[in-house]
């Protein structure tokens, strides 16, 4: 949490398994619009991390970022799924009950109550919450001009691994090197 400074939760809610977090953690973040070759390389990509059992954490609001969650929820990897808003009141969905319920699921929010509902600034701060989590950025795709692309700056600027869509189309690297 150091890499948020002074923006770092105070308080942060949990639901699952803690023990995920003393795990190398692998965040994805993608664009919501992803080109068609992107995508098929990065079900690809999530495969190989669900059959080597990397633990992927993630927002999982893109639509892309919900269908790797898709896939991995299938799989026995853990999985860190960290919502931008408050989870307090939130309802689980049912193909989130059986992960939670084998201690492979762990959902992770820094937002209180008075945050029901996701906004652009609460997906923003989730990125950078999940991001200072992970101990290596996986970004598919990251548009052009995008708020993923300053995204991706940003996170590089605090000196993580950030494997971009130019690495996974060419081949499927250990990504947790």
């Amino acid at each position: 949490m150091r890499l948020l400074g002074a923006s770092a939760p105070e308080r942060i809610w949990a639901m699952g398994n803690l023990d995920l977090l003393a795990r190398p953690l692998l965040a994805l973040f993608c664009s919501s619009r992803c080109p068609g070759a992107t995508i098929l390389k990065t079900y690809d990509v999530v495969r190989s991390l669900r059959d080597s059992g990397v633990t992927v954490i993630s927002g999982f609001h893109s639509p892309m970022e919900k269908e790797c969650l898709r896939l991995l929820v299938r799989g026995p990897q853990p999985i860190v799924i960290c919502p931008a808003r408050s989870i307090e009141s939130m309802r689980i969905p049912s193909e989130w009950r059986t992960p939670l319920a084998a201690g492979r699921l762990l959902i992770l929010s820094p937002f209180e109550t008075k945050h029901p509902r996701v906004t652009a600034e609460t997906a923003q701060y989730r990125n950078r919450f999940a991001a200072a989590l992970a101990d290596r950025i996986l970004i598919p795709h990251a548009a052009p001009g995008s708020r993923t692309e300053a995204f991706m700056r940003e996170v590089e600027g605090w000196g993580k691994r950030v494997v971009a869509a130019d690495h996974l189309l060419g081949g499927s690297p250990n990504l947790m090197r």
